[in-house]
């Protein structure tokens, strides 16, 4: 006799639970209670009319047989996402570009060059998924990505867009002010902040470093004020008269338009080669709406390159930061 399954939700609930053994914390990912993830995992078993789990007052695991329908489950569940993914593509056809990046280049980068795009693309729409995680273009309705890293992903095309450098900034109130600075050294007496940022032992170009490549001995970083996220440098620098640490293609449009001025000759490049990519699935390369992106984005880029010469010093002494990968 044919079973009646359970229904998708139910066996999103279980697949959850069975992935992380904790109710709690399979309730946080489903959007439910923990008893509503009890109560849902006990009517699947009586549905089937099979034991999914062991049961103690401190934990639980999933039965042998529990574990049979948690490796079928995953796969039907993914299976099915990726069909759902693919039929959404077909629906709004390549007119339609569903983009993912995160808030920080979307706010610092992309956004102010939005209308730029759609001028310059009027077939193309974009729709945006606003995410620092990495999309699974197999599962996830997205077409192409504006990821920071190094660019080597498995299966997929990786465009580098520009390098990543970090450079000093004031705002020019404090030029106005009389408050010059004749060397780097000067800063030291000033309120500094940057970005305080790690991703396993690669670092954030920080005030230490910057110090080193202007040649500034004796440099003591303890009164820098540490921000999550470059845009809070720039405000602090822009609201309160702090120098500031900031990513140079980040900054393009307040350099440009007199928000911000870059100070010395010196900058520090970000450690194994990590940067902003664009990037996108090997076997979509072809489509011609991400072709369209692709080839305007890389415009958009060597377009700001060109510009930042402007506020460059001549024979600027950008240095690379330590790479914790080399000896």
């Amino acid at each position: 006799m044919r079973r009646t399954l359970p229904g998708t939700r139910a066996l999103r609930t279980f697949e959850a639970a069975s992935r992380h053994l904790n109710f709690t914390r399979a309730a946080e990912e489903v959007g439910l209670t923990p008893a509503a993830v009890s109560y849902q995992i006990k009517e699947i078993e009586d549905q089937l009319g099979i034991v999914l789990f062991a049961r103690t007052s401190r934990s639980i695991q999933l039965t042998p047989a529990g574990a049979v329908l948690f490796e079928a489950v995953g796969e039907a569940l993914y299976t099915l996402q990726r069909a759902v993914s693919r039929a959404g593509r077909l629906q709004r056809g390549s007119a339609q570009l569903s983009l993912s990046l995160g808030a920080r280049f979307a706010t610092n980068w992309f956004l102010p060059r939005l209308s730029a795009f759609q001028a310059a693309n009027p077939g193309v729409k974009l729709r945006f998924d606003i995410s620092d995680e990495m999309r699974d273009f197999d599962v996830d309705d997205v077409d192409v990505a504006i990821r920071f890293g190094d660019g080597r992903h498995d299966g997929l095309c990786s465009v580098r867009l520009f390098d990543t450098i970090v450079v000093a900034v004031c705002s020019p109130k404090r030029l106005e002010a009389g408050s010059g600075f004749q060397s780097p050294a000067d800063l030291m007496r000033q309120t500094l902040c940057y970005r305080q940022w790690r991703r396993g032992d690669l670092v954030w170009p920080n005030w230490q470093m910057w110090m080193t490549a202007a040649g500034v001995e004796d440099f003591d970083d303890s009164g820098a004020v540490a921000f999550a996220d470059t845009s809070h440098v720039v405000q602090a620098v822009i609201d309160s008269g702090a120098i500031g640490l900031a990513d140079l293609a980040m900054i393009a449009t307040d350099l440009a338009e007199g928000r911000l001025i870059r100070l010395f000759d010196v900058g520090v490049r970000m450690a194994g080669d990590h940067t902003y990519h664009l990037v996108y699935p090997e076997s979509r390369g072809g489509d011609t709406g991400i072709v369209a992106f692709r080839d305007w984005m890389l415009a958009a880029a060597e377009d700001q390159r060109q510009k930042l010469e402007r506020f460059a010093v001549e024979e600027d002494r950008t240095q690379p930061a330590p790479d914790p990968h080399r000896s």
